[in-house]
């Protein structure tokens, strides 16, 4: 049996978005009561993603309401369950659903209002209440900080790959860089018998990359036109089915050069600048679908997390774990691109 809560825990408040970083606030803060169909969460593990850092610097496009406790991702314990509750019992491992509202089908405008860290109380704390549908059973195969990772950045690669036009063994995909989302859909996409082409500017990560599973991976840097040369790539040179585009104006004109004929570009970042210059009539041009996604729902988490285990696919998490009162460095870390793969947070 899980032991019970205490009666006051620590927590990272976004209080605002007008001081950048110096809005996060840690604190004391009363743990939440449960409510019938609830579950309270001793949380173990978060992961930050950009997302979170455009939060207080006010250039998050997305519904917030502040001040609300940051961070969407999160895995822990069940240490209490409301009255009505049925699907959980406590010593339960789960993970946090990104937008509590989404469970299954098409995101809505209702629920697009429902994000952890955004619009309700998110997972830098050390307990967590949420409705019994709004976590998902965590992985068997990965400790607590791999699994918090899940809730954003995996969860935004498998819909990429499977909310729409679902993945085939045998297709290609195209994973720019190694952000989160990239890597995950590298490592979803092999696991799918796909084949993989990615784009890096390091020869060390280029590296990194071929011993996730990488099948060709093309230097951005030095060859400018990697679009086509991802295309050439692949069978007849007819193109890749996906694209996880992570760039936005910079990338966009690259990847409609690798895309296939009915193939995806999966937008899900805007690192290269928020203003794309191709029009969207370049979708009928290269006859393909340009679609945004708002990370995915309960339903998908939990076929990702079903695929995983039976891959025994592991995040990666970069070398430097902080622990939850170092979070603001945690932070910082990630703003000045210190980091490979996902940061991880420990919460004692």
């Amino acid at each position: 049996m899980a032991a019970a809560a205490p009666i006051i825990q620590k927590q990272w408040l976004v209080q605002g978005t007008d001081k950048g970083f110096d809005g996060l606030v840690y604190q004391d803060a009363p743990v939440p009561k449960v409510g019938d169909n609830d579950v309270l969460v001793k949380l173990r593990g978060a992961s930050l993603n950009y997302r979170d850092l455009i939060i207080p610097r006010g250039e998050y496009p997305f519904p917030l309401r502040l001040p609300v406790v940051a961070g969407s991702d999160g895995a822990g314990e069940i240490v209490a369950v409301g009255s009505k509750v049925t699907k959980w019992k406590p010593g339960d491992k789960v993970v946090t659903l990104f937008n509590q509202g989404h469970q299954a089908g098409p995101v809505t405008v209702a629920a697009s209002k429902t994000g952890l860290g955004g619009c309700i109380d998110g997972t830098l704390r050390q307990y967590g209440v949420f409705n019994e549908n709004g976590v998902t059973r965590m992985p068997k195969n990965l400790d607590f900080v791999e699994a918090a990772t899940l809730t954003c950045a995996a969860l935004t690669s498998w819909n990429a790959l499977y909310g729409l036009k679902r993945l085939r063994k045998g297709e290609t995909v195209l994973v720019q860089g190694t952000g989160g989302v990239s890597l995950f859909a590298l490592q979803f996409a092999k696991a799918a018998g796909a084949a993989v082409i990615a784009t890096t500017s390091s020869m060390e990560k280029a590296e990194f990359l071929k011993k996730l599973g990488a099948d060709h991976v093309i230097n951005y840097r030095e060859n400018p036109n990697w679009g086509e040369a991802a295309r050439k790539l692949t069978p007849n040179g007819e193109g890749v089915e996906h694209v996880i585009e992570v760039g936005g104006e910079k990338t966009m004109t690259q990847s409609l050069q690798a895309i296939k004929m009915e193939g995806v570009i999966t937008i899900i970042g805007f690192l290269g600048g928020p203003k794309p210059k191709e029009s969207t009539m370049e979708a009928l041009n290269h006859v393909c679908t340009i679609r945004g996604v708002y990370v995915g729902s309960r339903e998908q988490l939990e076929e990702m997390v079903a695929e995983m285990e039976k891959h025994d696919i592991h995040p990666v998490v970069d070398k430097t774990v902080f622990t939850l009162d170092k979070a603001r460095e945690a932070y910082d870390y990630m703003w000045a691109q210190k980091h490979f793969g996902k940061i991880g947070i420990k919460i004692e």
